[in-house]
């Protein structure tokens, strides 16, 4: 904290006023943040942005962080979400210690303080439908109209409220709402809905309640109970803060501060939780964890690093107005992590056979490949080279322009960590296809240039025939064809922008047998190909790698040309 102290021109806004407030003893020196998801979805990419702001303020200025459960609505909530998010978190680094809640613990409390707001006048039991209640809220320039069950007596409603708690009432037919004021200019303030009826189990308290609190209602009296001093939300809660505050003042209750930032939204991506919903349920992804998706389980899966994410959430900062960033920033990090380290192997994603004529049929020479020449810990693996090996189909053309600089007839190259060859014939099959590319090599080359002095433009990477593993590759690109696919045309859905191309399954690959007793999740980079994770299908003996990202840096492409 003392370093950033130091340096308070290189803070965000949220750390400035926590800072601020560390340095006038407005909390008596406490930091308390909380990251408060609710378990009705699997987490994105928009919320590892809160959760490193929030972990990571708690962590700078000495302070504790709080993972909070907000279930609060057992229709759309389940354990399965619960485990995810823990899961989430831990992945990505952070540590809660004994610091884990759940809304639905203080249930009671919450009941008890609706009690008090009755016995004050403050809040009234309203038989009128959900329609009925956005019927008469008004409009941003006319005010809303009482209910006219607004004032029934205090006694009423208490008696009402208590049997809408034993169950006495059918789902919908009364909600307990605050009384505040219908023609505030703020439609939050409207008299909202403090409590519904909703005769459903719950995954924590089972059928212990029937009526459940709204999240305006809960939201506020968590972060109260627990002590909270910087309540940090996304700018879509800015409008509910004066109802937040009400609320908590009617009660005079302690009282957290809140801070609104903005949330991240990414090109080619949506995040909204009901959208990625869809998606699963409509089988258009995999699941949760589908590569393709921006949840967190997805991106771990498709072979993205803790770090990386941590540092992309640190390189946009937060601020206080709306923008969208670009996905290349997010693999731009992703690469400068992964290239440090990720080990190098050599993978061919679509084989055509080498045939060297000149080597010894019989023989097998094992080589010294580098693993990580960014790491100088990661040391060197041996790899075999024989007769017959596998390079990439695109690797080879026949009738070459002048500027391909690969392998072609006549035409001299380099292989990775072993020899200098030169095509001098190919074999095809009947549809004029070829299946083998045959060549010589220099035995005077291994591993280095000619010693003629002799210059080759390419060099290629391969993998020996003879130990080759095989593998499944699966290449993805961005789940949507639009940039911003949240901008629907008319009578569109955000379905419609869904990129037919976004997987592309590559059956027949050959991999390096170093690769062969591989983790589940592990991270690699082959070696002109880009960067590989090992996926979670992959099991029997059947290794199947998802690309992470590609070698080529879009992000500083798009640096350079703004310049």
């Amino acid at each position: 904290m003392s370093e950033q102290n130091d340096n308070q021109q290189k803070l965000d806004f949220v750390r400035q006023i926590v800072a601020d407030d560390c340095q006038s003893g407005k909390w008596d020196g406490r930091v308390v943040t909380r990251f408060p998801p609710e378990p009705n979805g699997y987490l994105h990419i928009g919320h590892a942005k809160s959760i490193c702001l929030n972990f990571g303020i708690a962590s700078e200025f000495g302070g504790k962080c709080h993972l909070r459960f907000d279930d609060t609505n057992p229709e759309k909530e389940e354990q399965e979400y619960v485990d995810s998010i823990i899961e989430d978190v831990k992945w990505l680094g952070w540590d809660w210690g004994q610091n884990l809640f759940f809304g639905s613990d203080y249930f009671q409390q919450m009941y008890d303080w609706a009690v008090e707001l009755i016995k004050k006048g403050k809040a009234y039991v309203c038989d009128l439908t959900g329609e009925e209640i956005r019927q008469t809220r008004g409009t941003p320039t006319q005010p809303g109209k009482d209910s006219p069950y607004r004032n029934r007596s205090v006694d009423e409603n208490l008696d009402l409220f208590e049997k809408m708690r034993k169950g006495e009432f059918p789902d919908g037919s009364k909600t307990l709402r605050a009384k505040i004021d219908m023609a505030s200019p703020n439609f939050n303030l409207r008299d909202p809905v403090m409590y519904r009826i909703v005769h459903a189990s719950h995954h924590r308290t089972a059928d212990n309640w029937c009526i459940y609190p709204m999240y305006d209602w809960a939201h506020g009296l968590e972060d109260s109970i627990e002590k909270i001093t910087h309540s940090i939300c996304t700018l879509e809660f800015e409008n509910h803060r004066p109802l937040y505050d009400w609320f908590l003042d009617q009660l005079g209750i302690y009282h957290p501060q809140q801070i609104e930032f903005a949330r991240l939204n990414l090109t080619y991506t949506v995040m909204s939780k009901r959208k990625l919903l869809k998606l699963v349920q409509e089988k258009l992804v995999a699941g949760w964890d589908d590569p393709r998706m921006p949840t967190i389980g997805g991106m771990r899966r498709r072979g993205f690093s803790p770090s990386a994410i941590r540092n992309f959430c640190d390189k946009i900062s937060v601020n206080k107005f709306n923008s969208t960033i670009d996905f290349a920033l997010l693999q731009h990090c992703l690469r400068e992590d992964l290239n440090k380290t990720s080990p190098r192997v050599m993978a061919v994603l679509n084989p055509v056979k080498v045939v060297i004529e000149n080597y010894p049929e019989d023989k097998v020479e094992y080589l010294d490949a580098i693993n990580n020449p960014e790491d100088p810990t990661a040391g060197s693996r041996q790899i075999p080279f024989s007769r017959e090996i596998y390079i990439e189909r695109d690797d080879f053309m026949e009738d070459a322009p002048k500027k391909f600089f690969r392998l072609t007839p006549g035409r001299e190259v380099r292989l990775r960590y072993a020899y200098f060859i030169i095509c001098t014939s190919v074999i095809k099959d009947p549809a004029g296809n070829i299946t083998e590319i045959h060549c010589t090599y220099d035995p005077a080359t291994k591993g280095g240039d000619a010693p003629d002095g002799r210059k080759v433009k390419s060099t290629l990477h391969w993998v020996c025939a003879k130990n080759a593993i095989d593998a499944e590759a699966r290449m993805y690109e961005h789940l949507f064809t639009k940039e911003n696919p949240d901008d629907v045309e008319e009578g569109k859905d955000f379905t419609a922008y869904l990129n037919p191309n976004s997987l592309n399954v590559l059956s027949n690959c050959k991999v390096e047998p170093y690769l062969k007793d591989v983790k589940s999740l592990s991270r690699w980079q082959f070696e002109r190909l880009g960067y590989f994770c090992v996926d979670t299908d992959s099991k029997d003996g059947k290794l199947i790698f998802n690309r992470t990202a590609t070698l080529r840096d879009e992000w500083a492409k798009i640096q350079q040309n703004s310049k």
